[in-house]
């Protein structure tokens, strides 16, 4: 009895927590041998007697008799099911309830008795069962994943572990020459994210002067730096390094590039007009001044047609209102746009189409395709028809074509001209191969019959009878040709 209390004493002085140590190994199997070794210490305590008395449950009956031990199994089973449905109906909670065994156990038997009662699970046995496995808490990460983030990476190492998608910080570069190392590293790996990801860290932790000074010597990071800052929009420190660099075209070519976020076609305009002061090359200077000289028209333009469509006063207006201001449009829209409202007027004025082709030196074949566009659109058939009627010095009237009367053809029938129209215009077309394709294509049934025709052609001229109309004026026109005796055929 004494060596019981004894047991008893050192079991309550004693304690199977430990202090926490960084040594100290967060695994399961150490887990459970704490617990077990718990187990075993309880053990120890429980009176060996407890075995000889009978134990007898709620209903009466001796506990591991038959009777028992089917209420037993019939309790359980109601109490599982009782508490899966309950779970399901919460909504799977964090915490899940074990269900409760209805069996009166003692503390003997609940330690020492697993031989006499087969349907205890063991602490182990619990322990890897698959639900209580879904409900433990997660165990702390081991400590060498944490690993990546404070160990003393070189610049090499660094880069290496960024390729593979590491998680790497660059704080710990504090000094020059490791960071202008870690940059080397990078551009050494010829991999533009992580160039720019350095570049990154370099803007935000380096003052411009030096970053600009060390990038001068390093032409592939300097060219990521600079396709950056124009992708991210940062103007300023753009502007700065294009001006360290002594790069002034560059300089005017990206204050030009300004304007495209000033809204105000006013200021606009104004701010365009600085810009033709700007060290641009010839080239750019002559189209710079040519966009100013196109917005400043296109205002003018604009405000007096505004006022004719809300007047009244013009019958083209009333009949094709316009959809679109012609603000802020290209060169080749404006010129579409006065062709179309203002085709017939003077040189003199702004809107002129002929004035328009003057100032800004429109090529003869840009002017022609978007003058033919414009008034086909119209159905102006003289129009066109004046757009390529041209006289000689005798007073001789030609019609020419400087896009080729091919793409005439083809626009004319976009628009829905006439066979009448298109049949004059193919007959212009000079390759004859070419001319019986478009005529085919466009139905210009009097094209192709003349063309066999002069081609002497029976057997083409025999076949294309079946495609025409039977009774209609095509097919007597081709009787009449092949009855003909004075024509001497090739075949």
């Amino acid at each position: 009895m004494s060596r019981a209390r004894a047991d008893e004493e050192e079991y309550w002085h004693s304690s199977k927590f430990r202090a926490f140590t960084f040594d100290d190994e967060d695994d399961e199997l150490s887990q459970l041998k704490e617990s077990k070794r718990a187990v075993n210490s309880l053990r120890d305590i429980v009176d060996d007697d407890d075995d000889d008395l009978e134990k007898v449950s709620w209903s009466g009956d001796p506990v591991g008799s038959i009777s028992w031990s089917i209420k037993e199994t019939a309790s359980s089973s109601t109490s599982s099911l009782e508490s899966r449905d309950s779970s399901l109906q919460k909504g799977y909670s964090s915490y899940s309830a074990f269900p409760k065994q209805a069996s009166s156990y003692s503390l003997s038997s609940l330690f020492k008795g697993r031989n006499k009662l087969p349907s205890f699970q063991s602490l182990s046995d619990a322990l890897s069962d698959t639900g209580v496995k879904n409900y433990a808490p997660e165990l702390r990460r081991p400590k060498a994943e944490y690993k990546d983030y404070s160990s003393d990476w070189s610049p090499k190492d660094t880069v290496r572990r960024m390729q593979r998608g590491k998680v790497c910080s660059l704080e710990r570069f504090r000094s020059l020459q490791d960071k202008l190392v870690l940059l080397d590293e990078a551009v050494a790996g010829h991999d533009g994210n992580i160039i720019t990801a350095v570049l990154i860290f370099l803007k935000r932790t380096l003052r411009k002067e030096i970053l600009f000074q060390e990038l001068e010597v390093r032409q592939v990071a300097l060219c990521h730096l600079i396709h950056f800052l124009k992708e991210t929009g940062e103007q300023k420190l753009l502007l700065d390094l294009l001006r360290f660099l002594d790069r002034t075209e560059e300089v005017a070519l990206s204050q030009y590039r300004e304007h495209l976020n000033i809204q105000d076609v006013e200021k606009r305009r104004e701010f365009l007009k600085g810009c033709i002061g700007l060290p641009f090359s010839a080239e750019d200077t002559s189209h710079v001044q040519d966009h100013y000289t196109l917005l400043e028209r296109q205002i003018i333009i604009e405000a007096n047609d505004r006022h004719l469509e809300t007047a009244g006063q013009s019958e083209i207006f009333r009949k094709y209102p316009r959809k679109a201001s012609i603000l802020n449009m290209p060169l080749v829209t404006t010129l579409f746009y006065s062709c179309f409202y203002h085709y017939t007027e003077a040189e003199g004025t702004f809107s002129s189409p002929t004035n328009l082709k003057k100032t800004f030196k429109i090529p003869d074949k840009q002017y022609v395709l978007t003058a033919l566009a414009a008034r086909a659109k119209l159905r102006a058939w003289n129009d066109v028809d004046a757009l390529f009627t041209t006289k000689n010095w005798l007073g001789y009237t030609k019609k020419k074509a400087p896009i080729g009367f091919h793409r005439v053809v083809e626009i004319l029938q976009r628009n829905n001209a006439p066979v009448q129209v298109l049949q004059e215009y193919v007959r212009l077309v000079e390759d004859v191969e070419t001319q019986l394709n478009l005529a085919t294509k466009y139905k210009c049934h009097d094209v192709v019959i003349d063309t066999y025709r002069d081609l002497k052609d029976r057997i083409q001229l025999a076949a294309y009878r079946c495609k025409v109309e039977r009774g209609s004026a095509e097919e007597e026109k081709i009787d009449s040709i092949l009855n003909n005796t004075q024509i001497r055929w090739k075949n």
